[in-house]
């Protein structure tokens, strides 16, 4: 029962959207309605408004860290398995994607998979930083740093995580992220793709 209500809370603190709710608390539009319609700290960028974007990318990562975190602290008083502490990582991704509180429409889980990654390996988080922040000053385009991240991750998780059940986490989460960036797959083989910082029409 403990480990099936720790996965259960960790889809529920990811289904806190902080593009939504900061943006609420600033007084501004619902990111939903404007440019890419994604509740995520892209989005929220093209309204201007940089400090709200800041706060709603750290909020999504932190949603994601601690969420694991928390699993992790109470690992052993608990009784939770590795498994279940996988199943954690993922389910906090699958609620920011499809968020209870939000109508089931979530952001594309970028700054949560950091987050996430963060709390099980922060080595392997680094190294998907990293590949994030060279791509995305070298071209400007945040989805193709996150894609590419996105598919460094599995294969840095798989080198630096230690338990299996762990590597296979970061691979769902890898391919989660991916499906939710068709659109954006689409758009960067049109070359279509809107870069960092574009205002929202």
């Amino acid at each position: 029962m403990a480990n099936l209500l720790a996965v259960i809370a960790a889809y529920l603190i990811g289904s806190l959207s902080f593009a939504v709710i900061v943006s609420k608390l600033y007084g501004m539009d619902d990111p939903r309605t404007y440019g890419s319609g994604n509740p995520g700290a892209t989005n929220v960028l093209r309204s201007g408004k940089k400090k709200a974007a800041a706060l709603t990318l750290l909020g999504d990562a932190l949603k994601g860290l601690v969420a694991v975190w928390l699993a992790l602290a109470l690992q052993d008083s608990l009784g939770l398995s590795n498994a279940t502490i996988a199943g954690v990582a993922v389910a906090a991704l699958v609620g920011h994607m499809w968020p209870v509180f939000f109508g089931f429409k979530g952001g594309k889980g970028v700054a949560t998979a950091l987050g996430v990654l963060l709390a099980l390996s922060w080595p392997t988080a680094l190294v998907c930083a990293a590949v994030w922040m060279v791509m995305a000053l070298g071209f400007k385009v945040s989805s193709l740093a996150a894609l590419t991240a996105t598919l460094v991750s599995p294969i840095a998780a798989y080198f630096l995580m230690p338990y299996g059940s762990w590597k296979w986490a970061a691979l769902i989460i890898a391919l989660l992220v991916l499906f939710r960036h068709k659109s954006n797959i689409e758009k960067l083989i049109k070359g279509e793709e809107s870069k960092i910082g574009d205002k929202a029409e």
